[in-house]
């Protein structure tokens, strides 16, 4: 007698369900994760516009399209099929008009091939690869200008949104000393004038975070538009400004070097100006003309009669147009070397002001950092408790806090201002530091 077996329970695809909805949510938070990131740092904010920016695919685009045309540059040109019909009337043999070439007095037919002269062909592949290299440079600078745009953002947006922090920071300092205002008025100590003028300079504070806020949008829609996004989309509050190089990888000598070799605006005015050798060589080739070889076979009735041969050569008689056309090719040759030679100034010239500019903002934010800051903290210290025993005017407290905040608004700007200094020179390398 058989046994049924018991199918088992219909869970597996209930399960396979529940899987693929969890990996489904999983995947929705790391990528609101990532978008909530995005911000945090400068190196985030460079993949997406490498990724997204429009403008780097048009440039890509570009180079992609002159690549196409290197190998038709050095292609021969296409065959030439001639079909003559003679004596389509057939007079000769008191016959009707007709078109076929079998029922025509006689049908020749002529293959030609044009070839250009020795040298031609790789001359014309040379001048589109130059191109090709040119519009590979040009995007690369297209990418280190946005990039260098976005550094600098980046810069202003945390020089934003450090400086609203460091005003809430000196707002509860200023609570503070309204504080002790009030206490020592309390105690009969000070007039009521010291707590007014406190709660004054928090008034004025809350203003400038009002100021601030409105920079801090400004940096992030500005950011938004080189990314390609939407300018009210949300970015998270930058946590820190890149590094500095090292000082001893700024050597002038050594990035000047670094600038002749990687910058994309002068290896795209190299390219151009080797394109221009090319089509210089080219014209002075074309002093030797170009050879067109056939062969005619022709047909009468429905068979082959006889063979030729075809050698076509042009005449150079126009020595006047072709001296004018290498004229214009080595124009075109020195206004190409003069444009190179002027921008490698330009840039070297951008590069020294940019390392001075640097040079100083480390300077400046040493000078803050070890002097000014220090000693505000330590007058703004001295000043409260001078305050609190009764020994030290309202004002001179106010002046000490003040004092503070500049010092560490200075130690800001400073940083900023390196930033944006390096990533100038990193523009202008070509590659970053």
């Amino acid at each position: 007698m058989s046994r049924r077996v018991p199918a088992p329970p219909a869970v597996a695809a209930p399960r396979a369900l529940r899987v693929a909805a969890l990996l489904l949510l999983a995947a929705l938070l790391v990528t609101g994760a990532a978008a909530a990131e995005l911000g945090q740092d400068l190196q985030g904010l460079l993949a997406q516009a490498r990724a997204q920016s429009p403008e780097l695919a048009a440039m890509r685009s570009e180079a992609q399209a002159a690549a196409q045309r290197v190998d038709p540059a050095g292609a021969l040109p296409d065959p030439v099929l001639r079909v003559e019909l003679m004596d389509v009337t057939n007079k000769a043999t008191d016959g009707s008009f007709n078109l076929l070439p079998s029922r025509v007095g006689e049908t020749k037919y002529t293959l030609m091939q044009t070839l250009p002269a020795w040298g031609k062909r790789g001359l014309r592949r040379a001048a589109a690869a130059a191109e090709v290299q040119a519009a590979t440079a040009r995007a690369d600078a297209a990418w280190t200008e946005l990039a260098a745009r976005i550094k600098a953002g980046y810069a202003r947006y945390y020089l934003a949104s450090a400086n609203e922090r460091l005003t809430g920071e000196i707002l509860q300092l200023a609570a503070s000393v309204e504080q002790v205002a009030q206490a020592r008025y309390a105690g009969g100590l000070t007039g009521q004038q010291d707590a007014i003028r406190a709660q004054l300079e928090q008034t004025g504070m809350r203003s400038e975070l009002l100021m601030l806020e409105s920079e801090k949008r400004q940096a992030r829609a500005r950011l938004n538009a080189l990314l390609a996004r939407d300018a009210a989309a949300p970015l998270a509050e930058p946590l820190a400004l890149p590094p500095l190089p090292a000082a001893q990888r700024m050597d002038p000598a050594a990035l000047a070097q670094r600038l002749r070799e990687g910058n994309p605006l002068l290896r795209a005015e190299q390219a151009k100006l080797r394109g221009a050798g090319s089509t210089r060589e080219l014209a002075l080739r074309n002093r030797y003309p170009d050879l067109t070889l056939g062969i005619a076979p022709s047909q009468m009735g429905s068979r082959i009669s006889s063979w030729g041969l075809m050698l076509e050569v042009a005449i150079p008689l126009q020595q006047d147009v072709r001296r004018a056309q290498e004229a214009e090719a080595l124009a075109m040759v020195d206004a190409a070397q003069q444009r190179s030679e002027a921008l490698a100034h330009q840039l070297l010239g951008d590069l020294g002001e940019q390392l001075a500019a640097l040079d100083a903002a480390r300077r400046s934010e040493e000078l803050v950092t070890t002097r000014s800051l220090p000693q505000s903290e330590l007058g703004l210290r001295s000043a409260l408790a001078a305050y609190e025993n009764g020994k030290l005017d309202f004002s001179s407290l106010l002046e000490a806090q003040r004092q503070i905040r500049k010092a560490r608004q200075d130690r800001l700007k400073a940083q900023v201002e390196a930033r944006l200094r390096l990533a100038e020179i990193e523009r202008l390398l070509g590659e970053d530091l």
